[in-house]
């Protein structure tokens, strides 16, 4: 079943440049979400926003599966899933095509050889700020106050975004990673950009 769903609904992670129009129509929004775990948010804002399309990044197999049967389950047109990482997938995305990317809860890299691989440094930034459009948002939470400080240096070092802290939004899904976190004492942190050149 998981190799029909696949084909049908799943982008590959490499290939030429994607037509966000014929993927989903013209005139509509398009939200990279990256590394979505289990897929429980991006099921949850799929269905509660419909008018926005979706395009799904994310390594963790059952994860890809969960939200693949979600679309076939509920027939949506909205959602395309790719499994790989999403900085092989950017070169796909055409500049200032999005309308936002969500980057919720990324895996926080926490031992020191391992921070080069976080997802909040100045060459993703620019990559990602690349593909938004003017207007476009970048949504970052973490539940890790050095990852979420270390976003707030190198967004705010980003010249054509717009934004910080906010209070964490209403509609925004609770997902396990954060109930993890909040369930040993951590507190998320929202972090919202624009971009506005």
């Amino acid at each position: 079943m998981y190799d029909r769903l696949f084909a049908h609904w799943a982008l590959p992670v490499v290939g030429e440049p994607l037509d966000l129009a014929e993927l989903f129509g013209s005139d509509v929004d398009v939200v990279l979400d990256i590394g979505y775990g289990g897929g429980e948010g991006l099921i949850e804002l799929a269905e509660t926003q419909p008018h926005q399309s979706v395009i799904g990044v994310e390594v963790h197999t059952p994860g890809v599966a969960k939200v693949l049967e979600a679309v076939e389950r509920n027939g949506w047109q909205h959602v395309r899933v790719v499994d790989g990482d999403v900085l092989e997938l950017l070169p796909r995305i055409p500049v200032a095509s999005l309308a936002g990317v969500r980057l919720y809860f990324p895996d926080p890299w926490l031992k020191n050889k391992q921070r080069h691989r976080r997802l909040a440094r100045a060459d993703v930034v620019s990559s990602l700020v690349d593909r938004l459009r003017i207007g476009g948002t970048l949504h970052v939470a973490t539940d890790i106050p050095e990852y979420a400080a270390q976003t707030l240096d190198v967004c705010g070092a980003e010249p054509r975004l717009r934004g910080g802290v906010v209070p964490r939004p209403s509609w925004r899904p609770v997902t396990r990673f954060e109930l993890r976190g909040l369930a040993a004492g951590r507190e998320p942190t929202d972090m919202l950009y624009e971009r506005v050149s």
